[in-house]
C-alpha cells in the first residue's frame, strides 16, 4: 500500500532534521560539548554512572538528561561505538569564515586537508593542533571527515576548542591564505626540501601546512597551487607516517 503524501513529507522533515544534528558520546567529548556554551545542545541520554561522573557538566549546560539503562542504552548510535554510557545529540559547530578565523593572531599556523576522510585521524589531527597552538584546521565540503560522534571521540574535546572550517574547494582556499600572507608548504615524501629549511628564513610569517590522505597523498592540483612542496626528515627509508602523526610532527617543525 502506497503511504499517503503527507506521511512522506512527515518522514523526510525528520530524515532531514536528523541529517543536521550530530550525536556525541564519550565522556570526554560530551563533557567539553556541554561545558561549550557555543555549542547547541538538543538531548543528552545518561546512564546513573555517567550522570554522576558529568554533574557538573550537565549542570553547567542546563539540560536534563534522559536516562538510559546501560543494558540497553538507547541512544541512536552505532553499536559498537564506544559511548561510556553518555551520549549527547547537538547541532554542528558554526566556526565562522576562513579570514576571522586564521587573521588576527601573531605568527599563525593552520592546517589543511586534501581529502583526509578518516574520522580517526581527522580526529587526531584536531587534537594536536590544539596542543601545539594552530588556529584552525580546514577541509573541504566533500571528501573530508564531516564532524561526528567518532571524530569529537578522537579529539577529546579538541573539536569544541579547534576551529574545524569545510570549505567548498581547497585551491581556491590555498590561493586566499597566500594572499592574507601565509606561506603554503605542501607535504611530499617525494620533496626535495625539508620544513625546516623552507622556514630558516620565515619562522616569523603565517604558515599553513597542506597534508595529503595516506596513498594517494596530495592531488595534483594542490601541489601546483602551494608554494613549495616540502618533506619531514626522516631517520632513514622506512615506510611513511600516518597522515595525523605527520599534522603533529609538521606543526611542532613549523613553529616560530
Amino acid at each position: 500500500m502506497k503511504k499517503p503524501k503527507w506521511v512522506v513529507e512527515k518522514e523526510q522533515a525528520r530524515k532531514a532534521a536528523t541529517a543536521e544534528t550530530v550525536w556525541l558520546f564519550g565522556l570526554h567529548a560530551v563533557r567539553d560539548a556541554l561545558m561549550n556554551p557555543n555549542r547547541q545542545k538538543l538531548r543528552l541520554i545518561v546512564t546513573r554512572n555517567a550522570r554522576d561522573k558529568l554533574a557538573e557538566a550537565i549542570e553547567f549546560s542546563g539540560i536534563e538528561p534522559e536516562m538510559a539503562d546501560p543494558r540497553k542504552f538507547t541512544a541512536p548510535i552505532d553499536a559498537g561505538s564506544v559511548h561510556q554510557g553518555a551520549a549527547l545529540e547537538v547541532k554542528p559547530l558554526d566556526w565562522g569564515g576562513l579570514a576571522e578565523n586564521c587573521i588576527g593572531r601573531e605568527n599563525p599556523r593552520v592546517i589543511l586537508l586534501d581529502r583526509v576522510t578518516d574520522p580517526h585521524n581527522v580526529g587526531a589531527i584536531l587534537r594536536s593542533a590544539e596542543v601545539l597552538g594552530a588556529c584552525a584546521v580546514i577541509g573541504t565540503r566533500h571528501h573530508s571527515a564531516p564532524e561526528t560522534g567518532a571524530l569529537a571521540k578522537t579529539a577529546s574535546g579538541a573539536l569544541e576548542r579547534q576551529p574545524y572550517l569545510r570549505m567548498r574547494n581547497l585551491a581556491d582556499t590555498i590561493v586566499e591564505l597566500q594572499n592574507m600572507g601565509f606561506l603554503v608548504l605542501g607535504l611530499d615524501g617525494e620533496a626535495e626540501v625539508t620544513i625546516e629549511s623552507a622556514l630558516s628564513d620565515g619562522r616569523d610569517r603565517p604558515v599553513a601546512l597542506v597534508l595529503g590522505a595516506e596513498g594517494p597523498g596530495l592531488r595534483q592540483k594542490t601541489k601546483e597551487t602551494v608554494d613549495q612542496l616540502v618533506k619531514i626528515d626522516a631517520a632513514g627509508g622506512f615506510g611513511s607516517l600516518n597522515v595525523s602523526n605527520a599534522a603533529a610532527i609538521a606543526l611542532y617543525a613549523s613553529r616560530p
